[in-house]
């Protein structure tokens, strides 16, 4: 699933690739794809695009004058740039292709989506805050007033487990699967751990951990085609999708903790201590 970091580069992408430029034809391809009826997709036709914005994990592009096209690449959902977009309409229910986007220069982008789960989301509205999702969103973790204290106070009542605090949206905006792994190795610290149980340590700790992961990542990304980004996302990661390899750190083997629809990885020795976590669904950590 694409994450703050690959949405932030495909932001940076298509600013310098469509800012200014006209959509003349919004396609989509995939009934489920999307989300709102009204205004519908020709009200982007005819309008320059004014700017592209990320807001957490959705990608909002706003046109002169008009709607924003808003999109959650889900789990298996992805943008692929077209300097030249195939001639003649695609035909619907062929292949992975959700929604495509044509601009006057007969350039364009695909949204796609493989996989059977069709979570991919797209909608058009007239602000972006008309979108569930992007209106129970939390703050930013790299925005500039996302300081030491407001993730302090973000964590000081949060009876959940770490791994999934920093993964709930409304908390903390952008941070998923992978990099809630990442940023946790970073900073030694298990998955498990109860969020309100931080010290002021330990939530120093976790918040180097967490701006300076996903800085980096932003960073490895910036300027990488939208088409490389999933490649340059799993080469860049220590433990997340690394269960039975070495730890970049310690040298331990990577672990691994499955749950119904999703996993997560860790090193024992970097951050339980050395001991193992159970393998089971609301397990906790061997004593």
């Amino acid at each position: 699933m694409p994450e703050l970091p690959e949405v932030e580069a495909l932001r940076d992408f298509l600013t310098e690739h469509l800012a200014g430029r006209e959509i003349v034809r919004v396609l989509p391809v995939a009934i489920s794809v999307l989300k709102t009826y009204d205004p519908p997709p020709t009200a982007l036709e005819g309008r320059p695009v004014a700017a592209v914005r990320r807001y957490g994990k959705f990608l909002d592009i706003a046109t002169d004058g008009g709607p924003h096209l808003v999109t959650h690449l889900a789990r298996a959902g992805w943008l692929h740039w077209r300097d030249s977009l195939p001639s003649g309409m695609p035909r619907p229910g062929k292949g992975p292709l959700a929604l495509r986007v044509a601009l006057e220069t007969g350039a364009g982008f695909d949204l796609t989506e493989a996989g059977t789960q069709k979570r991919l989301a797209v909608y058009v509205v007239a602000d972006p805050r008309d979108v569930p999702g992007v209106a129970r969103l939390g703050p930013d973790p790299l925005a500039d007033d996302f300081d030491e204290a407001r993730l302090a106070g973000l964590l000081r009542d949060e009876r959940r487990q770490l791994k999934g605090a920093l993964r709930d949206q409304s908390l903390i905006a952008g941070v998923g699967n992978a990099y809630s792994d990442e940023i946790l190795h970073a900073a030694k610290m298990s998955p498990f751990k109860l969020a309100a149980s931080l010290t002021d340590e330990e939530t120093a700790r976790l918040y180097a951990a967490l701006r300076g992961t996903l800085t980096e990542a932003v960073e490895r990304s910036r300027g990488v085609a939208a088409g490389r980004l999933k490649a340059e996302k799993k080469s860049g990661l220590r433990v997340h999708g690394r269960a039975g390899e070495p730890c970049p750190v310690c040298g331990d083997t990577i672990r691994e903790v499955s749950f119904s629809d999703s996993a997560l990885q860790y090193c024992p020795t970097c951050q339980t201590g050395g001991k193992p976590l159970a393998d089971r669904r609301m397990s906790r950590l061997l004593k």
